[in-house]
């Protein structure tokens, strides 16, 4: 019998947690591992927002594939099909072409991309914060915009600039906004007269932020982001955008060159491409993670839904972080124990609490049901985050960036990535850019399978 050939798609908390505990769990030799992801490094996600402040670098939270896998092959590309028949994935390469990738077990961990609403300008004029690539733009717009605010003696279009909009009450909105506020406070020192005029706001359609916190935690934030100068607005959303205003839909017109898109994520369209049953777009799967009716694809993460057995209730597993890291472990043994013929286990989720960090001296957390704020809450969450980065030199990096901070300050120059005054392409577009037509690139990838079957047996 020829080596099993086991293929994981998507190189975020899933996937490569995934891959670490398949390498652990199968013998040198044993299989033939690979890996399908656009990027060689797995991002740390959760500390986006700090990247975008620049209390951290991107290199920080950018870990390589290469160092945190052993026995795996790196193929560069977008998985954008699934052919069930032939046990293959489609992927597209950096260079366009459509190649085959057989398997005899596949993972589906493609994460998800930002979701985005049918609003007017939304596409053409918002930020997001997801990828590095946006953090580190987004970081100098904002600066780029105190710079031309304060060279301007325009009183409108200083209020334009330095009025800063997000929409989203959930962690990465939150935090968004908290870090860049600081990180607004700290360039204000270089220009005084625009101290009065900096406005940040923080918007969502939903009556809370954080729900997840619970009840008095969830005050304290609206306390503590309140106490910032953030204007937080709930049971709101944007109505429409244009490149100077911003229209809520409580009637405000607001003069603003800068809205920070972070209202959640939407499932990766590879999912659809199984034809298999979904909810919301996210892939159904059993309790142990396979897909139905296929017994050899599983699926975990974003764009995944697992059923959340410690609930009772029929829910699926919310789309964290968290989630991902948890049932990746229990993908990997399964996937294992589907090739040797021995049962499969339920997914059950064991909760590590949460933690939000509102940057400075100032975080939240839920934790064996402790809920803490202040400087212990601050000790909490960096902690968790240490513990959770599964690499020793980001680990080691991302603890000097937080010393350096403490004790020299921040940096607030721009690093040129962006011209200042240009506008964001659509991070919707980029997404839709990225899977280019799943649906298309699936069938055109079954005709070259037609074709090219024995040319790509062994790839």
């Amino acid at each position: 019998m020829s080596r099993p050939r086991i293929v994981v798609v998507g190189a975020g908390f899933g996937g490569i947690h995934t891959l670490r505990h398949l390498e652990r769990r199968i013998p040198e030799g044993a299989a033939d591992i690979a890996l399908v992801a656009p990027h060689d490094y797995m991002l740390y996600s959760p500390l986006l927002p700090q990247v975008a402040s620049g209390m951290l670098t991107p290199q920080s939270v950018a870990m390589s594939v290469h160092r945190l896998t052993k026995k795996t092959r790196f193929i560069p590309g977008y998985a954008v099909g699934v052919d069930t028949h032939h046990r293959t994935i489609i992927v597209r390469s950096s260079t366009g072409e459509l190649v085959p990738c057989k398997y005899d077990r596949l993972v589906l961990a493609p994460g998800g991309l930002t979701r985005a609403f049918d609003i007017p300008g939304l596409t053409e004029h918002a930020f997001g914060n997801k990828t590095l690539a946006e953090a580190v733009l987004l970081r100098d717009h904002v600066l780029a915009q105190l710079e031309l605010a304060n060279a301007s003696r325009d009183p409108i279009e200083r209020e334009e600039r330095c009025r800063f909009i997000v929409v989203g009450g959930s962690y990465t909105g939150v935090e968004t906004a908290a870090s860049l506020m600081r990180l607004c406070e700290e360039a204000a020192a270089r220009y005084p007269d625009l101290r009065s005029v900096i406005r940040w706001h923080l918007v969502d359609i939903a009556p809370k932020v954080l729900p997840e916190l619970g009840e008095r935690l969830g005050h304290k934030a609206l306390d503590l982001l309140r106490s910032l100068g953030i204007e937080v607005k709930l049971e709101v959303t944007v109505k429409e955008v244009t490149p100077d205003k911003v229209v809520l839909t409580d009637g405000r017109a607001l003069p603003c060159r800068t809205l920070i898109w972070a209202a959640g994520i939407t499932p990766s369209p590879l999912m659809q491409t199984v034809d298999k049953p979904t909810q919301g777009g996210r892939l159904e799967t059993d309790t142990d993670m396979r897909v139905p009716g296929l017994p050899d694809v599983f699926a975990l993460g974003d764009s995944a839904a697992v059923p959340h057995l410690a609930n009772g209730d029929g829910a699926i597993c919310p789309p964290t972080a968290q989630f991902a890291h948890s049932q990746a472990k229990t993908v990997a043994n399964n996937v294992v124990n589907s090739i040797l013929g021995k049962p499969l286990k339920e997914f059950r989720h064991k909760d590590m609490g949460l933690v939000v960090d509102l940057s400075g001296k100032d975080a939240l957390a839920r934790i064996l049901q402790l809920e803490l704020s202040g400087p212990p809450a601050l000790a909490v969450t960096r902690g968790y985050h240490l513990v959770t980065i599964p690499s020793n030199p980001a680990r080691s990096r991302i603890m000097a960036n937080w010393m350096i901070r403490g004790v020299t300050g921040g940096e607030v120059s721009r690093l040129g990535f962006t011209e200042m005054g240009t506008r964001p392409s659509s991070f919707a577009a980029n997404a839709a850019v990225e899977y280019m037509e799943a649906d298309s690139a699936q069938r055109e990838g079954k005709r070259l399978l037609d074709n090219f079957e024995a040319r790509y047996a062994e790839s």
